[in-house]
């Protein structure tokens, strides 16, 4: 009776009463979530081909959309082929990929490349979106990492299981699973091969690569998306680059880079303008007062284009999901060291002394780009000096012979440019290889270093001798426009036109020799498919030479299917080597645009001319010219961002010596004398660069609205959590204090503290009366 005539204990008994029903609905809430996703996972086992092996009548006609093509050499060893099939095929609990595979059917007696075509299925997908913490739009149109679980959120709209994962995601995922198929325990040896070891824990498609068992690897264009996209993309002149289509098809490394080229192309028409404003009001190469406020401008306008580009990229990586991106990086392929277990993921993986990297960079590498790069300032200045030669003697003599051996040294020297450029390119990556780098990034990082170093000095030392030495500013200012303008159409034909034209040109002698030298063509590629042979009547029949391949039991695509002829034509494609050459063009042209600015105010114009260019060469070469590359998550331009900086630092210092060089600028202080202008450039480039870093300060690298998202959605993370721990924490009290009842009073009251906790003592001593009531009525 006093229970029920206490309101405050009465109140609290109730919150108990509703806690347990909530209790109670969480938890058959709980069961129904899960009988769900058991019952969908059920559904997508049975309907989207999760099986990797057909059953028997299947045809290569239910074979998925290939995303990887693998091709093998054909002096592989049968074992070999057997087991990577098997392993790519095989469950996970085996070191398996749990992929499809297919390989393209054998045509020849002789041995010829296997090429297997490489897929998932659907539900595949969906696991290992879910491990690669891809985020997509749910339901409510939050950003958020995609699980398996809630899968039905992220079902809305126009986006269904075929669409819901783009094609270059696929193409991650297809390339991440191949990646890590490992080797285990019972893996000793290479079969096949028993001098190749392996370690537990190794990536043995990256083994295979090593030893040159794979020859190459990529994906397919898909002929239908390609025309789509091309429409909107290079045959569009005066149309926005469609970037998400961009992403969708290539990848985030691709469509960043595109992104970045679209958005520095608009970021020269301020400067461009202003330039043409220059080239009309001025009356000699550095006459009146603008090119000082002009060159100021250009230095300021640098700066706050790269912070605006920080913040758009910040914006692209949220909106594509990479911006707090975290990666373990596994050790690149090329990795030397001894096989050890790595710390952090607990697999076999090469391990050697930290030490030994930065001594080979900082004691042999840097040394060595040292010496490459007085190298190239001596050829340098040794065709400038040979060119002055020339022309005195020219000016002795007077024949016309003498005037054309002056423009030899320019040829060469020209030539020599091209020529050093690649070779150091090759000694570069040789070098940097041989360094041992651990990670990717770190080996790019290096990479890119080293080339930036170089092309620097290679391309730009001309021009600093004429302004600084010789100070030609006439001759300075013809140099850059030359230079910008034929360096640029060279670049479009070498990348875009001159691999068509050669690719076009062989197919159409191929086909000039197969119509008029049929039989010489058939003996030189010494295919013969068919012989006769007399059978056991003596009949004459014919009997197809059989592929010594077909022992392998493999499972082949239908002869007639299109993806073979489409792989067959990709695979005489050049492949796609990345966006590092596309990088280091702009980062030239940036340098030519900005470091002279003061003397060459039409730059900026050339500049937007060639890009607008270069962003349809650039598209066609991706589209048509090159295979398709692998798509990469990338959150930001990496390395070239500081490389971009640094030739903004670069410029702050070469147009304040321009300006401070200037004649009519030293005409308002004739008295002044060497050390004084000295002095007045140290405090110019000081100011500007003064002004550069409060730019930097005052303008943040990251929008408010997407930090207002992430602060949003690490909100909703901690708050996901923090109830998980209570509905856990309130399961627990329920279920223990429901078994033990009143047992252990004391202890539980000592551990019990607050309001809380007197409430669930208070019911633990009502429950134990009430089954002491029970007992004594029995």
């Amino acid at each position: 009776m006093e229970y029920l005539n206490d309101p405050v204990q009465k109140e609290i008994d109730d919150e108990d009463l509703i806690g347990s029903e909530n209790e109670s609905d969480l938890d058959s809430e709980e069961m129904d979530n899960n009988e769900r996703v058991t019952t969908m996972t059920v559904e997508l086992e049975h309907a989207l081909d999760l099986v990797g092996n057909p059953t028997e009548g299947e045809t290569s006609s239910s074979f998925p959309k290939t995303y990887l093509v693998v091709r093998l050499s054909p002096t592989i060893q049968p074992a070999a082929v057997t087991w990577l099939v098997e392993k790519i095929t095989g469950k996970k609990q085996d070191g398996g990929a749990e992929l499809l595979v297919r390989s393209e059917p054998f045509n020849s007696k002789h041995r010829e490349s296997i090429v297997l075509h490489v897929t998932a299925s659907k539900l595949k997908f969906l696991e290992c979106a879910e491990s690669l913490e891809l985020k997509k739009l749910d339901c409510r149109g939050i950003l958020r990492e995609f699980t398996v679980a809630d899968l039905d959120d992220f079902l809305h709209g126009k986006i269904h299981l075929d669409n819901f994962l783009t094609a270059a995601e696929k193409q991650l995922i297809v390339d991440q699973e191949l990646d890590n198929i490992r080797a285990t325990s019972s893996d000793i040896t290479l079969p096949g091969y028993p001098a190749i070891n392996l370690h537990p824990g190794q990536s043995i498609f990256q083994v295979y690569l090593q030893e040159e068992l794979i020859l190459n690897f990529y994906p397919l264009h898909d002929e239908v998306e390609l025309e789509s996209l091309g429409r909107q993309w290079y045959y569009a002149l005066f149309r926005a680059q469609p970037f998400d289509e961009i992403r969708r098809y290539f990848g985030d490394a691709i469509a960043l880079y595109f992104s970045f080229l679209g958005f520095y192309t608009v970021s020269l028409i301020a400067p461009a303008v202003f330039g043409i404003v220059q080239f009309f009001i001025s009356e000699t190469v550095t006459g009146g007062n603008s090119p000082i406020f002009f060159c100021i401008f250009n230095l300021i306008w640098v700066t706050i284009t790269q912070e605006l580009w920080k913040r758009k990229c910040s914006e692209l990586a949220y909106t594509w999901g990479t911006l707090r991106m975290v990666k373990w990086e596994d050790p690149r392929a090329n990795f030397r060291g001894v096989m050890a277990i790595d710390p952090v993921t607990g697999r076999y993986q090469p391990y050697a002394p930290w030490y030994k990297t930065p001594l080979k960079v900082y004691c042999v590498s840097l040394p060595i780009v040292i010496l490459c790069i007085i190298c190239a300032t001596w050829i340098m200045l040794y065709s400038i000096w040979l060119e002055e030669y020339l022309t005195e003697a020219k000016q002795r003599h007077g024949s016309k012979i003498a005037g054309y051996l002056t423009l030899l040294p320019s040829i060469g020297y020209a030539a020599l440019v091209w020529i050093m450029n690649n070779v150091y390119r090759k000694f570069a990556t040789f070098l940097t290889e041989w360094e041992n780098h651990r990670t990717q990034s770190q080996f790019e990082k290096h990479r890119v270093t080293k080339l930036v170093l170089f092309e620097f000095v290679n391309t730009f030392m001309s021009l600093f001798y004429l302004a600084f030495y010789i100070q030609d500013f006439e001759m300075l200012k013809n140099q850059v426009t030359v230079m910008l303008i034929a360096l640029q159409f060279i670049n479009h034909f070498q990348e875009a036109l001159l691999p068509l034209v050669i690719r076009r040109g062989y197919i159409m002698a191929k086909a000039c020799l197969q119509e008029k030298f049929p039989s010489l063509l058939n003996r030189f590629n010494s295919y013969e498919p068919m012989r006769d042979e007399k059978s056991k009547d003596g009949v004459n029949t014919a009997v197809v030479e059989k592929s010594p391949w077909l022992s392998l039991g493999l499972q082949c695509l239908e002869p007639k299917d299109p993806r073979i002829e489409a792989s067959k034509q990709q695979c005489d494609m050049d492949s796609y080597e990345g966006t590092f050459d596309d990088y280091l063009e702009m980062f030239i042209q940036f340098g030519y645009v900005f470091l002279f600015s003061a003397v060459s105010p039409l730059a900026a114009v050339y500049a937007i001319i060639n890009n607008v260019i270069e962003i349809r060469a650039d598209a066609f070469k991706l589209c048509k010219v090159t295979q398709r590359p692998i798509a990469k998550r990338v959150k930001d331009i990496g390395a070239w961002q500081t490389a971009f900086e640094l030739m903004g630092i670069v410029a702050v210092i070469t147009n304040s010596a321009l300006l401070c060089l200037s004649p009519n600028l030293r005409a308002y202080a004739p008295n002044m004398n060497p050390a004084e202008w000295l002095l007045l450039f140290v405090i110019i480039e000081h100011c500007v660069i003064a002004l550069k870093l409060t730019l930097h300060e005052l303008i943040p690298d990251i929008p408010s609205w997407v930090e207002m998202s992430l602060a949003c959605l690490e909100y909703r993370s901690r708050q996901a959590l923090k109830n998980e721990q209570i509905f856990k924490a309130r399961r627990h009290l329920t279920r223990r204090f429901k078994t033990i009842h009143g047992a252990g009073k004391n202890s539980s009251t000592n551990n019990l503290e607050g309001s809380g906790g007197r409430a669930v003592l208070r019911k633990g001593k009502k429950n134990q009366s009430l089954q002491d009531q029970k007992l004594e009525s029995n």
